[in-house]
């Protein structure tokens, strides 16, 4: 019995320290859970999935119209060579709007971050933000306004082509529709030169009846009309992102200035009931001094 008795100690202190152990893994992991800013790791992930649709399916289903353009709008390359030009510029600016979003992103997050630690750290006494921390939280809440009207333009704009595709799908889908009364097909004409895309010069310009049908059923028509709605998608949710951002900014810098404020407010008080508690001890030396 007497030999049993170490044993069970030995494993009573094993358990003991494994359950302080998994108590420290617990707190520590709560504490990190603690400084993960929520509300920015949300509109980061926003921000990614709406500009890799705007980016990717926007690129796509650019190429994708220029095809369709060169195949049944306009048979010579010189009447749609501004098209072209235009369409690589708008790729190239796709390119640098991912490139320039994935990294905007990840400092609002890291800014997120910063801010959650600081604030906290503010609260517990233990840190002090500066004014160059708290412009710095000004000047990305300035730029993200900025960039979110800039994108809400780009998000009008991609209504444009979603409308034009949307007007030839409703007009090949009258044609195939067997309540539509049509007794001259060839009469219902797509003219895609008078949205400019193409000058009034271009042969042959627009398509009728079982051409434009045919225009319908194509590949490049489909994936591209499908991918502008996906790309429009894309920009409201890019648009909804940078307004998350710029509404979890300003808050930052709210709590922050508070915080500051609170902290000089404790600092004047705390002066003051020292300026008055050694007031008060020169009086009694004085009082003590004059009774002597």
């Amino acid at each position: 019995m007497d030999g049993t008795k170490p044993a069970m100690d030995s494993n009573a202190e094993e358990t003991q320290d494994e359950g302080q152990e998994s108590k420290g893994c617990f707190e520590c992991c709560i504490k990190c859970l603690g400084g993960v800013p929520y509300a920015s790791l949300v509109a980061t992930i926003l921000c990614f999935s709406g500009v890799a649709l705007f980016c990717g399916c926007g690129h796509v289903a650019l190429t994708g119209t220029l095809t369709m353009v060169e195949n049944h709008f306009s048979r010579i390359t010189s009447d749609h060579a501004n098209l072209t030009m235009v369409i690589q510029i708008f790729q190239y600016i796709i390119y640098g709007i991912a490139s320039f979003f994935f990294v905007y992103a990840i400092i609002l997050l890291g800014e997120g971050f910063y801010t959650t630690s600081a604030i906290k750290k503010e609260l517990q006494s233990d840190f002090k933000t500066t004014v160059c921390g708290r412009c710095i939280t000004a000047f990305f809440m300035f730029l993200t306004y900025i960039l979110a009207l800039a994108f809400l333009a780009i998000f009008g704009f991609t209504a444009i082509p979603v409308f034009l595709f949307f007007n030839m799908w409703n007009t090949c889908a009258a044609m195939r529709s067997p309540d539509s009364n049509i007794t001259s097909p060839d009469s219902i004409c797509v003219d895609v030169r008078q949205y400019g895309i193409i000058p009034w010069n271009a042969t042959p310009g627009k398509a009728c009846g079982a051409t434009l049908g045919d225009i319908c059923n194509t590949s490049e028509f489909y994936l591209s009309y499908h991918l502008y709605i996906v790309a429009f998608a894309g920009a409201g949710a890019t648009v909804i992102a940078l307004l998350h951002y710029l509404m979890i900014l300003s808050a930052n810098w709210a709590y922050l200035k508070n915080v500051v404020s609170t902290h000089d407010y404790q600092d004047i008080k705390t002066k003051d009931d020292q300026d008055l508690e050694a007031e008060a001890r020169s009086k009694e030396g004085q009082n003590s001094s004059s009774y002597s």
